[in-house]
């Protein structure tokens, strides 16, 4: 008598999901790269590295990394509930989700907003703000992703099948979030 595997296993994944893993490989590479620079930066500056004269809002900025790390959290249970079939759920932890993604943006737009540099001002400038802006952007899609997301949980598009939407986006969701992690560790940490 032939037993059927176990959920998950045997299971070939989506295309959509391999594509969505190959992509984020690359941006992978894209963020490598600005880490790359900014050590190369570091190493080739003269002087204290921030310049004199940037002050960076690290007390705030790790309140809203946490608030990030949080987010990969409520998209956590938001794909558990939507995979148990309960929508209403699923689709208020990720309303929760985007919250505190939109959270943390605003934090970044207030630090931008306040800070005592540009990206002209010197060389840590521009790979500061390069590196934060080109997150933020990725912070913006992301959020743009989920609201596709909650309207296929929630809106008009509810009947349509949210799990491997949902999957794709939470792939995309955590790397963004990892590389924050790491980012806020080596420009405002480690400086």
């Amino acid at each position: 008598m032939a037993t059927r595997p176990a959920a998950g296993i045997g299971r070939l994944p989506s295309p959509l999901a391999v594509g969505v893993v190959v992509w984020l490989a690359s941006e992978l590479m894209f963020f490598a790269g600005l880490f790359a620079a900014y050590f190369t930066l570091r190493a080739g500056t003269d002087g204290p590295w921030p310049p004199e004269g940037v002050e960076l809002e690290t007390g705030r900025t790790a309140l809203a990394t946490v608030l990030l790390v949080a987010s990969s959290v409520t998209f956590h249970y938001a794909v558990g509930g939507i995979a148990r079939g309960d929508r209403r759920l699923g689709g208020r932890w990720l309303a929760l989700t985007v919250f505190l993604g939109a959270a943390f943006l605003t934090n970044q737009a207030v630090e931008y907003g306040e800070a005592t540099f540009s990206l002209g001002s010197h060389a840590y400038g521009s790979i500061f703000y390069l590196m934060t802006g080109f997150h933020g952007l990725h912070v913006l899609g992301g959020l743009a992703f989920m609201g596709f997301a909650l309207a296929m949980v929630s809106g008009p598009a509810a009947k349509a099948p949210p799990g491997q939407t949902m999957e794709v986006c939470a792939y995309y969701w955590h790397f963004v979030d990892a590389v924050w992690v790491a980012m806020f560790t080596v420009i405002y940490v480690l400086r």
